[in-house]
């Protein structure tokens, strides 16, 4: 049985906070996306390594009477706002953990795209849970907050904390990847439309069985390697996702976005998570506006951004 959060207060009152809090949450890309076998529970054995990248989504959240959600940007009237969204779920979460009332106005600002591949409704709900225990004063630790986003999604913890970390289990159990600060810089191609996860996942499970998916990738022991040499040339070569041939299945288009930015000059390119966003390594910030440039002029996404990464997770301010 959970805990209830207690005040800290001697007189039973709690502190929060009584204006608006801002939350910004970068979105996420798998350097390393190893998939394993599918395990009891319905999810799959991962290996993987998630990096943060400078796409955010911003979620501002106000004291109310009840608990809502509205919305603007990417995906403004297709995502549903009712109790089925993430952040509605991530907000009754933490409410249950610490016994205090779901009660806040929530307004969320889109940019990650939906279903893309890059983690935008874990990261929405990763934002909430910051939020809220500033709104609410619960005075929670990251590694607490964690803890409830692990019951949210398998992405969740990791945009709690950001940077660069190794995913285990089905994702959820992360460690901080120790290395030198070095900038990384990413050409992100925005598809249109999503592909469902479980629906990439189904896939690979239905490429296996019929030997059609390449071999899996196994251990991240290379790319984290790679990591540590800070040299995007060898970065580049140690990249892989065991995913890419499942969205590549699922949405062929896919092959001629990943030829485009290699001929636009990135040194490598790889499906994001379950696609269909493709990411695309660049040694620079201005090696990445040229790939970018070559990107939009082949007309093969709805969308090209330039990112950087690793970033910090969720964050009030």
């Amino acid at each position: 049985m959970t805990e209830a959060w207690r005040p800290d207060d001697e007189d039973g009152s709690r502190r929060g906070s009584s204006g608006p809090v801002r939350v910004r949450v970068p979105a996420k890309i798998n350097l390393h996306l190893g998939v394993g076998p599918l395990r009891p529970d319905g999810y799959h054995e991962l290996n993987t390594v998630y990096h943060a990248i400078s796409i955010h989504d911003e979620l501002t959240a106000r004291r109310g009477d009840t608990l809502t959600l509205t919305m603007e940007g990417e995906g403004t009237g297709e995502l549903a706002l009712d109790e089925s969204n993430l952040v509605i779920r991530a907000a009754r979460a933490l409410a249950a953990y610490t016994g205090l009332p779901a009660h806040a106005r929530l307004h969320l600002r889109k940019q990650i795209p939906l279903a893309g591949g890059l983690a935008g409704g874990s990261a929405d709900a990763a934002a909430t849970l910051v939020a809220c225990d500033t709104l609410w004063g619960t005075g929670l630790s990251r590694d607490e907050l964690a803890a409830i986003a692990a019951g949210l999604g398998s992405d969740v913890p990791f945009l709690i904390h950001g940077g660069t970390a190794l995913g285990t289990s089905r994702g959820e159990a992360v460690s901080p990847v120790l290395a030198r600060p070095v900038s990384w810089h990413w050409v992100v191609a925005v598809a249109d439309g999503g592909i469902s996860t479980p629906a990439a996942y189904a896939e690979l499970d239905r490429l296996r069985d019929t030997g059609a998916a390449p071999e899996p990738l196994g251990s991240t022991d290379e790319l984290l390697a790679a990591l540590r040499q800070h040299d995007p040339g060898v970065l580049a070569g140690a990249l892989g996702n065991d995913l890419e041939a499942a969205a590549l299945s699922i949405r062929p288009s896919l092959a001629a976005t990943l030829s485009a930015g290699t001929q636009a000059g990135a040194l490598a390119g790889i499906v994001s998570g379950s696609g269909p966003t493709c990411v695309f390594l660049a040694t620079d910030a201005r090696h990445a506006e040229r790939v970018a440039a070559g990107l939009t002029a082949a007309g093969v996404c709805r969308a090209v951004r330039t990112a950087h990464g690793p970033v910090p997770g969720a964050r009030v301010g």
